[in-house]
């Protein structure tokens, strides 16, 4: 399967392609984005091919640009939701100025550092942008290892150097393995890596966050977790899994990522309620969150809306906010994926982002200004 490229008409680029072999896949992308005429690329590639081979390709098509991206736990393409593809968004240089930097040995990370190179690569990408008249908007995009348990911190350092501008992105997947999960930078896919990079165009953009759960009546209090690792061990002083299970009316065995996806915990944070969804089941009982959960925090249990009719009024109010809706690049929630899956309404929404332009991956968290979420739907409108 290939999806060819987007219309010349649109503000990106975008293809995606299915073929097993990793070099002929990436050749067949790139052919139909034209690389000559871009000043970036950002690409989102199934944990299913061999990432050496891909990025030696990858750069051998791309010299000259900005390439950004990383492993996926599923694809949004021209064509709307797939699986086991690479899928590649290219801006054209008439249109959009990009710039990226990377953060390697995350747990060596230095905030003080980090945020001296975001700003610098804020003033000069800015300064470039401006002389090519791609003022209209402005927004970061942040790729982060999805198996890294660094995103929090990541995100507050990052968007307080970022001043306004708003950032927005994923944690890289691997289809649910949690095992290995890459970015793409600078010629070669990297584990224990971030990376940020400032996007600004000519077209106006706008950064949005949405989420299809509220939280119900039940409520449940953590009462022993390792935060660092993202485990839960009891809920309610019972054994986590158990407790939980329990909550939902299910034995712990029957847990798996679409009961997950349909009974996410929620935590309340500034007047509003975040889903902390819940990664795996473990074998001694405790229960592994995809964000960091601290002991004596009180969760509730969210009840999910109609998500299909939510995505429809979101695209509503994005195409009112930007004058006309062109695109969309999305990082939507592998969880989110298997509740539609669940519910039946998968194809449905395949065929709303592919008649709204959506381009983007599913992946292992979600990044909105300076909060690691979970179990969402975020990205930036571009305008027509």
């Amino acid at each position: 399967m290939k999806a060819g490229p987007s219309p010349s008409s649109s503000a990106i680029r975008a293809a995606s392609c299915d073929l097993d072999d990793p070099v002929a896949a990436v050749r067949a992308v790139f052919a139909d984005l034209d690389p000559p005429s871009l000043t970036g690329v950002m690409l989102f590639c199934s944990s299913r091919y061999d990432l050496d081979r891909l990025a030696e390709t990858i750069a051998a098509c791309s010299e000259g640009l900005t390439v950004i991206g990383c492993t996926s736990s599923g694809e949004i393409a021209p064509q709307g939701l797939v699986e086991g593809t690479i899928t590649a968004i290219g801006f054209p240089a008439d249109r959009f100025t990009m710039r990226a930097l990377r953060f390697d040995a995350l747990d060596r990370f230095d905030p003080g550092q980090a945020q001296q190179r975001v700003r610098t690569l804020v003033a000069e990408t800015t300064e470039a942008a401006h002389g090519r008249g791609h003022d209209a908007g402005r927004a970061a995009i942040f790729l982060v290892d999805g198996l890294s348990h660094r995103e929090e911190m990541l995100t507050v350092t990052v968007q307080d150097a970022l001043g306004d501008i708003p950032l927005i992105g994923g944690s890289s997947g691997d289809a649910l393995d949690f095992k290995q999960t890459f970015i793409l930078h600078d010629g070669a896919f990297r584990r224990d890596a971030a990376l940020v990079a400032v996007l600004c165009s000519r077209h106006r953009m706008e950064a949005f966050r949405v989420q299809h759960y509220a939280p119900g009546g039940v409520r449940m209090v953590v009462t022993r977790a390792d935060p660092d690792q993202r485990v839960v061990t009891e809920i309610n002083a019972e054994p986590a899994a158990a407790e939980y299970a329990r909550l939902i009316g299910l034995e712990a065995a029957a847990l798996t990522p679409e009961v997950f996806a349909l009974h996410p915990p929620m935590v309340r944070a500034g007047g509003d309620y975040y889903c902390r969804s819940i990664q795996s089941a473990n074998a001694d009982g405790s229960l592994t969150f995809y964000g960091a959960i601290d002991e004596g925090i009180v969760l509730t249990l969210g009840e999910a809306h109609d998500a299909l009719a939510g995505l429809g009024a979101l695209f509503d109010r994005l195409d009112a906010r930007v004058g006309g809706l062109d695109s969309v690049l999305g990082f939507d929630c592998v969880l989110n994926a298997a509740a539609r899956t669940t519910q039946q309404i998968r194809q449905d929404v395949s065929a709303l982002f592919a008649q709204r332009r959506v381009l983007g991956f599913n992946t292992y968290g979600e990044q909105f200004h300076a909060l690691h979420v979970n179990q969402s739907f975020a990205g930036i409108a571009i305008g027509a």
